[in-house]
């Protein structure tokens, strides 16, 4: 599977481990602080489908929220096999930076603590100044999952470059 601006290894690895990434085919940069950051991920399904996503990196995986609202989870469970791309372009330092991970997923029991962690990066910690529609995801959850994908292979791809000045 392709996913349009990226480039690295195409390579698979299927298994259903749960372990910490261990085909890092590169690895330009720290992908941890890169991560901490609240940028949008692409998740690709087989289909193919992208579509962007707000992520959480934690505990070596990426966690998104889903629900009844997507296809999502039904996707996931009949095909478990995502990538997922986070990047970032710059025009005008010239920082281009990405990091591609892919695996299989799985849709998971939401908790609200992961949860509050995963939003207040986007929307600010102060719970009262949230759309409804995200105060709900910490009041009840009853219908929301996660999507967890614990990557089998990532690659952290720096390719900034240097901003020439006008002429």
């Amino acid at each position: 599977m392709e996913i349009a601006g990226c480039r690295g290894s195409q390579t698979w690895l299927n298994t259903r481990k749960r372990r910490a990434p261990r085909n890092v085919t590169d690895r330009d940069f720290d992908i941890d602080p890169f991560l901490a950051r609240p940028l949008t991920a692409r998740i690709a399904t087989n289909g193919p489908t992208i579509r962007p996503a707000w992520f959480l990196w934690e505990d070596n995986a990426f966690w998104t929220i889903t629900g009844p609202w997507s296809v999502l989870p039904k996707r996931v469970r009949t095909d478990p096999v995502i990538a997922m791309v986070v990047d970032e372009c710059d025009l005008a330092t010239g920082t281009v930076r990405q990091v591609i991970a892919r695996g299989q997923a799985e849709i998971l029991p939401f908790d609200v603590p992961r949860g509050y962690r995963k939003l207040a990066r986007y929307l600010g910690e102060n719970v009262s100044q949230w759309d409804q529609r995200f105060r709900r995801l910490t009041e009840d959850p009853t219908d929301i999952a996660w999507l967890r994908l614990s990557p089998t292979s990532i690659t952290a791809k720096d390719l900034s470059y240097e901003v020439q000045p006008p002429r």
